[in-house]
């Protein structure tokens, strides 16, 4: 009797239920894509006007819901060809196309009315205020305190304000 062997339609489920299998949540910095060999998780942000979540990594499966706000930060979980799970600030996720995000690092700012300060201390003078949900580019990370630029206004706010970079995370 041969030797019997997976056929291509096989194979790709098997890869995806892999792919699946291999994520299992927020995962240790020194885990990589098995794409990108870029670190998993890692912080995106949507490149495009919309974007089409869907139920697993290919144009077969199911369209859950759709991003319709350009520069929200997303977190890469696993990758899966040109296909990367991501999930938002609410933990929402589903697949995406690689071609519909961008590795310009934005956050999302959890605290309504937060001043933008013009140095990385409490006591700093305050240049703006940003609104609960709005989106901004980040800058540099010190170990408290983040660089944020939103509508041509830029100063800094505690790490903890914002949802797309890490806790730990410096940043020059």
């Amino acid at each position: 009797m041969g030797k019997r062997t997976a056929g291509p339609a096989i194979r790709s489920v098997l890869m995806m239920i892999l792919a699946l299998l291999a994520w299992t949540g927020p995962a240790a910095a020194t885990e990589r894509g098995s794409v990108t060999n870029l670190p998993l998780p890692r912080y995106v942000s949507l490149k495009a006007a919309e974007g089409n979540v869907r139920r697993g990594p290919s144009l077969s499966h199911r369209i859950d819901w759709v991003y319709t706000r350009r520069g929200v930060p997303l977190q890469v979980t696993a990758e899966y060809g040109h296909w990367r799970r991501v999930q938002d600030r609410d933990g929402a996720g589903g697949w995406m196309h690689y071609s519909l995000l961008s590795g310009v690092r934005m956050v999302l700012v959890e605290k309504d009315m937060q001043p933008l300060r013009r140095v990385p201390a409490a006591d700093g003078p305050v240049v703006a205020n940003a609104e609960l949900g709005v989106i901004a580019r980040l800058g540099a990370c010190k170990p408290d305190w983040c660089r944020i630029t939103a509508d041509r206004q830029s100063g800094w706010v505690p790490k903890s304000a914002l949802w797309g970079v890490d806790p730990d995370e410096i940043r020059d």
